[in-house]
C-alpha cells in the first residue's frame, strides 16, 4: 500500500470513530465530563482501527464492528486513566494534556475510569450484530480486561517494585498489560465479521507481535524523545528506577526486535484474509512512529 493511500484509509477510519464517540456522554455532569475529556483527547486510535481493518480484512462491513471499536477504546482510556494515578504511575501528562486526576481529582479519575469499563461492555451489547457474535466479542472484552488482561499486567508490573527484572519477566508483564487489548480489538473485528477459527488465531498471532514490537518502540522513544515530542513524560520509567527493555539491551538489539517482531505479525496474516494492504502497512508504521 502506498503511503497515501495508507494516510488516506487511515484518517478515513479515525474520522469514523471519533465521530461516533462525540455521541457518547453527552448528557452533562461532572463525571461525563471527566469521562469525555480522556476519551476525546485524541491519540492514535490503534485498537479501534485494529478493530475495522480485521472486520474488513475478514469480509464484513466495517460500520458493523463500530460499536466494538467504541467500546475498545473506551476500556482502553479507563486504563490509562488508572495508569497514570499517584498509586499507579503517578504521571502528569498524557497525549500532551494534564492527566485526568490533576483536571478532576483522584476520586473522579478512579469513577470516570471505573463508568468508562462498565459503558464499555454496555456500548458492544448494544450492537446489532447477531446475539451469539456479541456473546462471543463479550468474553472477548472481558478476558483482554480482567484477571488475565490488562489488570493482571499492571498487577504484575505493580507487584514488581522497581526491582530488576529478566527479558522474560518483562516480555510477560507486557503481553498481559499492552499485547491482550491488541489481541481483543483484533478478535473482535474478526467476530463483528463472521470470522473463522484459522482467521481468530491469526488475528490473535498479528496482534501479539504487534504488542511486543509496539511496546518496545515505546521504550526506545522513551529514552530518545522529548516530553513535547511524545506528549508524555519522557524518561519518566528511567526516573523510577524501572526495568524496562531499554535497560536490558542495546538501542540497536531493541530495534532489531522491533523489526522482527513486525515481520512476524504481517507474515501471520497471509493466506488467512482477502486484504491485508492496511495491516501490513499499519504495523509499519507502527514500527517507525516517533511519538
Amino acid at each position: 500500500m502506498m503511503p497515501d493511500e495508507f494516510k488516506k484509509e487511515y484518517d478515513s477510519c479515525r474520522g469514523m470513530i471519533e465521530e461516533q464517540l462525540q455521541l457518547y456522554f453527552t448528557d452533562g455532569g461532572v463525571l461525563a465530563d471527566a469521562m469525555r475529556y480522556s476519551l476525546l483527547a485524541g491519540g492514535k486510535r490503534i485498537r479501534p482501527v485494529i478493530v475495522l481493518q480485521f472486520c474488513r480484512a475478514s469480509g464484513g462491513d466495517m460500520t458493523a464492528a463500530l460499536p466494538a471499536a467504541c467500546a475498545v477504546e473506551m476500556l482502553h482510556t479507563y486504563s490509562l486513566i488508572h495508569d497514570d494515578l499517584p498509586c499507579m504511575d503517578n504521571d502528569d501528562l498524557r497525549r500532551g494534556k494534564p492527566t485526568n486526576h490533576k483536571v478532576f481529582g483522584e476520586c473522579l479519575a478512579i469513577l470516570s475510569g471505573d463508568a468508562l469499563q462498565a459503558e464499555a461492555f454496555n456500548t458492544l451489547f448494544k450492537s446489532e450484530l447477531p446475539a451469539d457474535s456479541v456473546a462471543k466479542m463479550g468474553r472477548i472484552l472481558a478476558r483482554a480486561a480482567g484477571l488475565r488482561g490488562i489488570c493482571f499486567g499492571q498487577a504484575m508490573d505493580m507487584e514488581s517494585g522497581g526491582r530488576s527484572l529478566t527479558l522474560d519477566e518483562i516480555t510477560a508483564i507486557h503481553r498481559y498489560k499492552t499485547a491482550s487489548l491488541l489481541i481483543a480489538s483484533a478478535q473482535l473485528g474478526v467476530t463483528a465479521a463472521g470470522g473463522s477459527a484459522a482467521q481468530l488465531r491469526a488475528a490473535e498471532a498479528y496482534a501479539s507481535h504487534l504488542g511486543l514490537a509496539f511496546q518496545i518502540r515505546d521504550d526506545i522513544l522513551d529514552d530518545t524523545e522529548t516530553t513535547e515530542t511524545l506528549g508524555k513524560p519522557a524518561g519518566s520509567d528511567r526516573e523510577r528506577s524501572k526495568t524496562t527493555f531499554m535497560s536490558l539491551m542495546s538501542l540497536n538489539d531493541a530495534r532489531h526486535i522491533v523489526g522482527d517482531q513486525t515481520h512476524y505479525a504481517i507474515a501471520a496474516l497471509h493466506n488467512n484474509f482477502a486484504n491485508t494492504e492496511f495491516l501490513e502497512a499499519f504495523a509499519i508504521f507502527l514500527e517507525e512512529r516517533k511519538c
